[in-house]
């Protein structure tokens, strides 16, 4: 896998959770709870770009720890990491994560 094909699925995967979590079907426990709250439709656009918000931090963060841009957990260190056929991955996250995250 490639370092883009590895940042490009962190943000599907967070694409794919904003829309379970506010799909009008939703069958996620922060669906539900979203739902419990009975929002106007302006304030469930509100909600949508909180979640956005709030996902979008979370991902690019870890992102970036992996990276050694940032720390987890108050570690901030380079992670080797290498996809099943040894091809690194761990190059050039920091860019791809604010291509697909922030652009």
């Amino acid at each position: 896998m490639k370092t883009e094909k590895f940042v490009k699925a962190f943000f599907e995967e967070k694409e794919d959770l904003l829309k379970y979590y506010t799909s009008v079907k939703t069958e996620t426990e922060v669906g539900r709870l979203i739902k419990s709250l009975n929002l106007s439709g302006s304030q469930n656009i509100a909600m949508n770009k909180i979640i956005n918000a709030t996902l979008t931090d979370a991902y690019y963060t870890i992102l970036l720890g992996l990276d050694g841009s940032a720390s987890i957990g108050g570690i901030q260190e380079m992670y080797d990491l290498k996809s099943e056929d040894g091809s690194q991955i761990s190059e050039e996250i920091e860019g791809y994560a604010y291509e697909y995250f922030h652009e």
